[in-house]
């Protein structure tokens, strides 16, 4: 089976999780609150979704025989850019499920104000992380250099 349709899919769902981060910051703004809360379980949904794709796409190459990360052909100034862009990316992901999962318990339970200060400091980290999946991908996939020979 070729899964390797499964990049593009994941920038998509980073894309849409971006989306709805972004929205669901504009319905609490409004007092929307449970407008807000059905957007950012979607997010969550979404991004969860991510997850199980991206460890497939992993999975999947391993099984084929390739390595499992694709490498950035790119040198120079873009290259380090793209490593610590990636870093910062993967370090900052771990962060991202444990925050939710924090932020939807919270909710759940009505600790609005603890749920508020928490998020001020996820929404940044979750959007961050859901943008750098989509330059990520991009440089990766349809910006990425040929081999220098």
């Amino acid at each position: 089976m070729d899964l390797s349709f499964l990049p593009l899919v994941n920038a998509i769902l980073n894309g849409m999780a971006t989306v709805l981060l972004i929205v669901g910051w504009v319905l609490i703004k409004q007092g929307k609150r449970d407008a807000h809360r059905k957007t950012m379980i979607t997010a969550f949904g979404i991004s969860a979704l991510f997850l199980v794709c991206y460890l497939g796409h992993k999975v999947w190459k391993a099984m084929e025989g390739g390595g499992l990360h694709t490498s950035y052909n790119g040198e120079g100034w873009i290259k380090g850019a793209y490593l610590l862009m990636l870093l910062t990316h993967v370090i900052l992901a771990m962060a991202v499920p444990v925050f939710a999962l924090i932020l939807i318990a919270l909710g759940r339970k009505e600790r609005f104000e603890l749920h508020k200060k928490i998020g001020r400091v996820a929404l940044p980290i979750w959007l961050y992380v859901s943008i750098t999946g989509v330059l990520v991908y991009l440089m990766l996939y349809p910006f990425n250099p040929p081999l220098a020979s």
